[in-house]
Order: structure tokens, then C-alpha cells, then sequence
């Protein structure tokens, strides 16, 4: 069946029309709880966040409606980062976790995503079931009635549960105390917690992005825009910034000069470390196709390997718990420490990295200039009018060909359609900029050209 609804991260669209709608949220409650009746012996649990957009409100209530018409319990947690709804999901043994965030799309975005009992996202087989439900008649065939309906509650406590959840990943005989540290919320889902954790652990903490008016979320500010974290960090004379986006399951790191701290070089910073210290299972990173050619020589280097899934952290989940490996993440800021997390987590991700530089006692300038030797990368993307497959364009075919070609084993390059955006993204590495940079701007120009700009 061709998949309509779920993209490579849940449901995604502008709220309130096409898949984002209140009708298509409530069948979308109704087919989890559905698909969950008869595997437990209890009504079906359903912990449901959201992050701080506007929309959350008219989603939250439709979800819900979904799965108490169908017999479940919603337990609602909030405003929360997506780590934390699937961290309350586990821990209060929930059958499911529903997240209503567009992460980093814009305000007037939305999107669903689920996870399942055990923490992790839905597998594609799973999404695609949910989504034959969805579509088909069968939902409408057993509604339950009296006594039999479901029930909503809020869980009052859910911020102080995740906020106690997050401290315990820091290691206990270390503090932050003398640090300052610039957190930046993106007006979304950790505009409370994320200050709240780096105060508890000792940090002084400068915290922006923290005023959500319902459209402000990641409005030039978070990891989408980490020149505002980093403006902040120069201005107050920090030694870190973390900027998050707006659900919070990935950062982008400021060091104390205000340079720009991405995930690769975070990812290698963590790797090398966890291979000095017998932690790093089987010495595998698992990082996607987009990360720098530069991080993979790193870990070569450091005695390890990087293995590499297509774009989206669900498939560098699936990759590390399919072969045992606990460290994974994308250059776009998503890590994930398999120890203590079971998806993305940017402020898990920030205290590890803390952790780090705390024991070296070394600025963290000078430990991400020794992580890794980046390879020139450029991307660009593009809007088209159609949206067909790569192998279906023979003209944007000839111009990857020709690019492979004239890189060699010396650059690398990967075309994709965005999983959240109507875009085609072109990414070309190579040792000269200026040549990766017409190479990419070829490639995307054969595309324009078949399907129209």
C-alpha cells in the first residue's frame, strides 16, 4: 500500500487541512487504541504531549477523543519534549505515546508522531497497519458504549518526573557548578524543564526561547537558528550553549567562543571518548547519509567504524538496536545514547557531552577542533512543482552520475526527497568548495528542469 499519511517522522502537514486534521487525528487515536484491544488485558493507555504551537490544543482534544471513543485512557502530560512522552510511556507502563509536534517546522505545522510501549517509534509495518486502519471501514464497525467508553486524565506531575529522569543520566559524582550556560528553548515543548535541569545540576543558567506565545516556536531562535544561542553566549560570557528545537529531541552546541557545535562533531566527540573508555558497543557509530565524510575518517582513526542508515533518527534506532550498538545521531543535532534513551534527546545529549568536557577540564572550543577534520559539504535544496521518483528522472540521473564521477572516492553525493517538506535536498562533498557547489546547484537544476521550479 502506498503510504499517504506517515512520512519518515509521523504524520507532518499544515494543521488543520490535508492529513493534519482534527477528523484524521481522531481516527488516528481510535486505530491506536484499536490496534492495541486484545493485547492487553486492561483498557489500552495512551500517554499524549505536545509541544507549544497553537494547534496542539484542537490536536490534543481530538486525539483524545479518538481513543476514549474507542475504549482507551488517555493520560495527558502537556506541553513536553518528545524524549519525555516516550520516556513517561515506558515508565508508567503505557501501551502507547502519541507526540503532537511539527518539531522544527514552523509554528502554523503540525504533526503526530507515536511510539511504542517499549519507548521506541513505530516500525514502518507498524505505521503502514495504522494506516490501513485509518483508511478503512473497520473502525467504524465497534465502538464501544456505557461503561465501556474511555476516560482522560492530566498527569500533573509529568515535568517533574521527566526532569528527574533527565539528571539521573548525568554521572553522579560530577556538578555544573561554576558554569554558565545558555539554554535556548525555541519557544517550544522544553521552555520549562530544559532551565529547570541545568539549574538543578549547579549551571548558572541564561535561558532564551522560554516565552511560547503559541506561533513564536522556532521563530529565529533554537537549533533551527543557533545564531541567537550564540549571540547570547558571547553576550554573557558563557562556557556553553544549547540550543533545542522545538520539541526538543535535538540540539545544536555553542561553544564558549559562540561557534556553532553541529552533530557530527558532537557525535565524534562522544564516539572517541566512549571508545577510550571500553563503552562504545562493538566501536560502531551509527550516523545517516548526511554526515560528514570527515566524521567517518574520525572514527577510523579513533579505531572505530561509522555506519550509516538513510535519513531520520527512527532509522538509526532501528540500525543500533538491530546489531546492538548504543550510539547513533544525525548532523541535524539528533543523538541518541541508547544507555539512557530510547529516541533523540537534546538535553540527555547536552549532559553527556557536559559530562565530557567536565572530566577533561578543557574548553569545548578546543576539544571539537581536535574531534574531527570536516570535509567541504554543500546542500541545497529545492521546491518543485511534482514530486516523482529519483530513478524516474533521467536528466537529474546524468547529473549525479556525472558528479559521482568527477568525485571519485574523494566526496560524496546523496539526493533525497525531505521526508517532513515538499523539497529535494542535494548534498555533495568533496575537497573544493567551488566544485561541490556547481556540482550540487547541477543536480538540482536537472530536477528543475524535468519537474519545473
Amino acid at each position: 500500500m502506498t503510504r499517504k499519511l506517515f512520512g519518515t517522522d509521523g504524520v507532518r502537514g499544515m494543521a488543520n487541512e490535508g492529513v493534519m486534521t482534527p477528523e484524521m487525528a481522531f481516527r488516528i487515536g481510535a486505530a491506536i487504541v484499536h490496534q492495541l484491544r486484545g493485547k492487553t488485558k486492561h483498557a489500552p493507555r495512551v500517554v499524549i504531549g505536545k509541544d507549544t504551537r497553537i494547534s496542539g490544543y484542537l490536536f490534543e482534544t481530538a486525539l483524545s477523543a479518538g481513543v476514549c471513543t474507542w475504549g482507551g485512557r488517555v493520560m495527558l502530560s502537556g506541553p513536553l519534549p518528545t524524549p519525555a512522552v516516550a520516556h513517561l510511556t515506558t515508565s508508567m507502563r503505557a501501551d502507547a505515546g502519541v507526540v503532537i509536534s511539527a518539531s522544527h517546522n514552523p509554528y502554523y505545522d503540525n504533526g503526530i508522531k507515536i511510539f511504542g510501549r517499549d519507548g521506541f517509534k513505530l516500525p514502518d509495518a507498524a505505521e503502514a497497519e495504522l494506516e490501513r486502519l485509518i483508511q478503512s471501514d473497520e473502525l467504524d464497525e465497534s465502538r464501544p458504549t456505557g461503561s465501556d467508553v474511555g476516560v482522560a486524565e492530566r498527569l500533573d506531575d509529568a515535568r517533574g518526573r521527566y526532569v528527574s529522569f533527565v539528571k539521573q543520566t548525568f554521572p553522579s559524582e560530577l556538578t555544573l557548578e561554576g558554569l554558565r550556560i545558555v539554554v535556548d528553548a525555541a519557544h517550544g515543548a522544553a521552555y520549562r524543564v530544559a532551565p529547570t535541569v541545568f539549574e538543578e545540576l549547579g549551571a548558572e543558567v541564561f535561558a532564551i526561547g522560554v516565552d511560547p506565545d503559541g506561533k513564536n516556536i522556532n521563530e529565529k531562535c533554537g537549533a533551527v537558528h543557533p545564531s541567537a544561542c550564540a549571540a547570547e553566549v558571547k553576550r554573557q560570557r558563557a562556557d556553553f550553549g544549547i540550543a533545542l528545537d522545538g520539541d526538543a529531541d535535538r540540539l545544536i552546541v555553542i561553544d564558549e567562543r559562540g561557534n556553532e557545535v553541529d552533530g557530527d562533531v558532537v557525535m565524534a566527540l562522544c564516539a572517541k571518548q566512549m571508545i577510550l573508555d571500553k563503552k562504545l558497543k562493538k566501536k560502531t557509530l551509527v550516523a545517516t547519509v548526511m554526515s560528514n565524510l570527515g566524521l567517518e575518517r574520525a572514527m577510523e582513526a579513533a579505531g572505530g567504524k561509522l555506519v550509516r542508515t538513510a535519513v531520520g533518527d527512527r532509522y538509526v534506532v532501528e540500525e543500533m538496536r538491530r546489531h546492538g550498538y548504543n550510539l547513533g545521531g544525525e548532523q541535524s543535532g539528533h543523538m541518541i545514547f541508547l544507555d539512557h534513551a530510547s529516541t533523540g534527546d537534546g538535553l540527555v545529549a547536552g549532559l553527556q557531552l557536559l559530562a565530557m568536557t567536565q572530566r577533561a577540564q578543557r574548553p569545548l572550543s578546543e576539544l571539537a577542533k581536535a574531534a574531527m577534520t570536516r570535509v567541504p559539504q554543500i546542500l541545497v535544496n529545492g521546491t518543485l512543482k511534482a514530486r516523482k521518483p529519483l530513478e524516474d528522472l533521467p536528466k537529474t540521473q546524468k547529473a549525479i552520475a556525472a558528479a559521482n564521477k568527477k568525485l571519485g572516492k574523494n566526496g560524496r553525493v546523496v539526493v533525497r526527497w525531505s521526508g517532513t517538506e515538499p523539497k529535494l535536498r542535494v548534498m555533495v562533498e568533496g575537497e573544493s568548495e567551488s566544485v561541490i557547489r556547481d556540482l550540487a546547484e547541477s543536480i538540482l537544476g536537472a530536477a528543475q528542469a524535468e519537474l519545473g521550479a
